[in-house]
């Protein structure tokens, strides 16, 4: 599969990667290639399905406006979004690619299609130009999970690149991985780095996965020490600050002093993530922002409290065995909570951060499958069914859960001879067709389970 591990793994914004990242990229990218921006008059962009189910609590809106703009998920200062969205919309105008100005409002320029979806996946977007002489052009694309993006009837393995790269280690199932590792003697984690190697060189690798990681520790630290309330009108208040604080000192005294203490730590290193995520802050797609906080926590854990001999590498091997499970997710089932239910983003997370975990341990290749397996095993079937459309209740807590889980799964798996009955590739096409059979309502829609069985005070976003 021509995949990356900066595929999986990218730096952006909260609150989601399918409706936030996505159509950011998405919005951009139609701009950059419908090559008439000159003749534009005018832009509108229509939202479908889950996009437009979701998409205010999810903050698609502000994020097609974004990327209209010419912003990047990796670029955009999240302190100065609601400032420049207020303008623009006090204005009338949008700056199309920070060129070429257009009449815009909020209120027709974005489509909300609550009741359509688009063929090819249940994040559908359109966008339509209008130009001078009276035409138009108009294109589709697709958010399809981990900020990932198609046009329609696309179908390279990378959001819109084609698949070109020859790498010397090439898989498309775990099997094929476990089988190459046999033959060449050769560990998941190395074989995954020569295999970016054939993209880029040693230093670019490195320093890649280095910022990753620093983006991330970065994230870990903002949200255990930021308090207040989150936005979207559920009047969530924001706790991994606060339970960070009761678990190191109470009055100068320490408070908790249980065993279970470091995996305490673990949940509030995840819902701080989490809880950034949701305010909009900065985050890094691990493999969605829905699921963003299990990795991280993951791999504070590791560093802190593993007591590794070489946390650098361990590090940077934890993120490449990680990003192998990813990608044989999102190739053989999928990473998207509109498309396979939340099975497809804190289910995958936790897979790879129990293989990361593993491998960063120096587990052999059949621990580290079988700690994924675990870890997606005993997600099956979890539902997406955010309350209000926010990427808030359930998710912020799930990820915590979720982070324990994972190290459960690499415990488990260290501690056995690297045999078990389920094979990860079969865990992979249950959770495909557990996420087909699942009704529509329990995927990302609002219209299922916990979000239409808790009474909200803010209906607008649903």
């Amino acid at each position: 599969m021509d995949m990356s591990v900066f595929d999986l793994f990218k730096i952006g914004i909260g609150p989601s990667s399918s409706h936030t990242v996505g159509p950011m990229v998405a919005a951009r990218r139609f701009l950059l290639e419908c090559g008439a921006l000159e003749q534009a008059v005018g832009v509108e962009a229509h939202l479908y399905g889950s996009l437009a189910l979701t998409g205010v609590g999810h903050a698609t809106d502000k994020a097609v406006i974004l990327g209209l703009m010419g912003e990047t998920p990796q670029g955009v200062d999240p302190e100065s979004v609601e400032d420049r969205l207020a303008e623009a919309e006090m204005d009338g105008v949008l700056r199309l690619l920070g060129e070429k100005e257009v009449p815009f409002q909020y209120a027709t320029g974005l489509v909300w299609h609550k009741q359509s979806t688009l063929p090819e996946h249940p994040n559908g977007m359109k966008f339509v130009l209008k130009l001078a002489d009276g035409s138009i052009v108009e294109r589709i694309y697709y958010s399809v999970g981990g900020g990932f993006i198609t046009a329609a009837g696309e179908s390279q393995n990378r959001a819109g690149e084609p698949a070109s790269t020859r790498v010397p280690f090439p898989f498309g199932t775990m099997s094929e991985l476990l089988a190459q590792g046999r033959e060449y003697g050769l560990s998941i984690p190395h074989m995954l780095r020569a295999n970016e190697l054939a993209r880029m060189s040693e230093d670019e690798l490195d320093a890649g996965l280095d910022r990753i990681w620093d983006t991330m520790r970065e994230c870990i630290a903002h949200g255990l020490v930021t308090e207040g309330q989150l936005p979207g009108g559920l009047n969530v208040k924001r706790r991994a600050a606060k339970l960070w604080k009761q678990a190191h000192c109470l009055e100068g005294k320490r408070v908790n002093e249980l065993p279970h203490d470091a995996t305490h730590h673990v949940t509030l290193y995840a819902m701080a993530v989490n809880e950034e995520n949701a305010a909009g802050g900065r985050v890094v797609t691990a493999p969605t922002n829905g699921a963003a906080g299990i990795i991280p926590a993951v791999l504070r854990y590791y560093a802190e409290d593993c007591r590794p001999s070489d946390p650098v590498k361990g590090i940077r091997d934890f993120l490449l065995s990680a990003a192998a499970i990813g990608m044989l997710c999102k190739k053989n089932a999928s990473i998207s909570g509109a498309e396979i239910g939340c099975q497809g983003e804190v289910g995958v997370a936790c897979a790879m951060a129990a293989a990361g975990l593993v491998a960063a341990l120096g587990g052999s290749n059949e621990r580290i499958e079988n700690a994924a397996e675990i870890g997606i095993e005993h997600h099956l079937g979890m539902t997406c069914d955010p309350i209000g459309g926010l990427v808030q209740i359930p998710c912020i807590e799930r990820n915590g859960m979720g982070a324990i889980k994972a190290i459960t799964a690499a415990s488990l798996a260290l501690k056995g001879d690297g045999t078990h009955f389920v094979s990860l590739d079969n865990v992979i096409e249950t959770m495909r067709q557990t996420g087909a059979d699942m009704q529509v309502k329990y995927k990302e829609t609002s219209l299922g389970g916990l979000a239409v069985h808790v009474v909200t005070v803010n209906h607008a976003a649903c």
